[in-house]
């Protein structure tokens, strides 16, 4: 979902500058691409600043990644790129860093867990562009035909997936380990338990803790052995295909982000969301997502790029943005309007989990193998005759290898 610029340098007159902007596609077709949101933006931003150009290509999710690390490796690098992660450019000391380019105002506007995330040894390199957090959906029109409640924890969970296969609901609770998508999956059930990819207290990972292994032994022993989770093996089963499976009305509970309810509702399926059960009780921390604005070092420019910056997070433009594609806002500005305004009350659950989420290990240059490992492995974590404790060993091994090799 990201547009890719190009190099930049001066065109023009010999005091203007040309930005390249190399950004994601947050669109799913022609109507509603990123293409028009940034050419409005950029529009008003040039009307106001007669010296500065900025041009913006845009770029599918598949390929935009691809696109600026092709630019970068060719000595091309685009002023800025919005982008699906940092920490590798800013390791490789490519990257302004936020303070270099964002005025105080700007920078202190953003939510403190999404600013931290975007922190290597606690610089900020990575400003957070759109945010999302996930929610246990439910089929509310299955769950009234069972006579059953929303889970608030696991063992409800269990019960309700029980009498869901008992209606003869095809997928009770859909639980997709597979490659698209595991790493989200995972972490979501792992805060659940308490524990979670990192080891907060030690700064380190922490995938085969206590906690971590409970988690997945009880998702082995509670939903996958007593076929509660459907006729795909979760290691084989993508997020793309569960959701397809909610809103054709075969799934009575699955975790979801805020798109979610727009393809549900287009297929008339009835749905409620609440938080992710937990081992106790709900849980109190969720999982967040956040994709990533950076500037390269290579054209300078930093003055220029940073006012462009600046216009690009003014309330307005956020909102608009996080509006126009039901994500959600990155500053507690615009954090605070949506969560009082009706037009987004549809919003207002995720809204409401987004201050006490929590992130991928962004910042961490060795999450990307970390994360392409989880996709791998985790599914055997739950398949017939697999370990959770073995596969969680194994994916803290290779963990402590990646940053050992930073």
């Amino acid at each position: 979902m990201t547009a890719v610029l190009g190099g930049c340098g001066l065109t023009g007159g010999s005091d203007e500058v040309t930005l390249r902007l190399v950004a994601a596609d947050y669109g799913d077709s022609a109507a509603n691409s990123s293409r028009k949101y940034w050419d409005s933006l950029v529009e008003a931003y040039e009307k106001d600043h007669p010296g500065v150009r900025v041009e913006v290509s845009v770029h599918s999710w598949t390929e935009v990644d691809r696109k600026v690390k092709e630019m970068v490796d060719a000595g091309k690098a685009p002023d800025l790129a919005q982008i699906g992660a940092y920490a590798d450019y800013a390791k490789a000391g490519e990257l302004y860093t936020a303070s270099e380019l964002l005025s105080i105002t700007t920078q202190a506007d953003f939510l403190s867990q999404l600013a931290a995330a975007g922190a290597v040894n606690g610089t900020q390199y990575g400003m957070p562009f759109a945010s999302s957090t996930r929610l246990l959906f439910y089929n509310k029109s299955l769950f009234e035909q069972a006579g059953i409640t929303p889970p608030e924890t696991w063992e409800e969970l269990a019960a309700d997936a029980e009498a869901l296969k008992a209606g003869g609901v095809k997928y009770p609770y859909a639980l997709p380990l597979g490659p698209e998508e595991a790493q989200a999956e995972t972490m979501q059930w792992l805060l659940s338990g308490g524990g979670g990819y990192t080891d907060t207290n030690a700064g380190t990972y922490g995938i085969d803790s206590a906690e971590n292994v409970e988690t997945f032994d009880w998702l082995k022993d509670e939903l996958v052995d007593k076929e509660l989770t459907g006729p795909v093996a979760p290691a084989s089963l993508n997020r793309a295909d569960a959701f397809k499976a909610f809103t054709d009305g075969d799934v009575g509970m699955l975790n979801g982000h805020p798109s979610l309810m727009k393809a549900a509702a287009a297929k008339g399926v009835k749905f409620g969301m609440v938080p992710m059960p937990g081992a106790d009780g709900p849980s109190r921390i969720s999982m967040g997502v956040a994709d990533w604005m950076m500037a390269f070092k290579q054209n300078g420019h930093a003055e220029e790029i940073g006012d462009f910056l600046d216009f690009v997070y003014d309330d307005e433009n956020v909102l608009a943005f996080s509006r126009e594609y039901d994500l959600l806002p990155v500053t507690n500005s615009v954090w605070d309007t949506m969560s009082s305004a009706k037009e987004d009350a549809d919003l207002g659950p995720f809204l409401k989990a987004l201050p006490a989420s929590e992130l991928y290990p962004v910042g961490r240059t060795s999450w990307a193998a970390v994360s392409a490992a989880v996709k791998e492995k985790i599914g055997k974590a739950v398949a017939p005759g697999g370990s959770p404790s073995t596969v969680l060993r194994e994916l803290q091994v290779t963990a402590v290898a990646q940053e050992s090799a930073e």
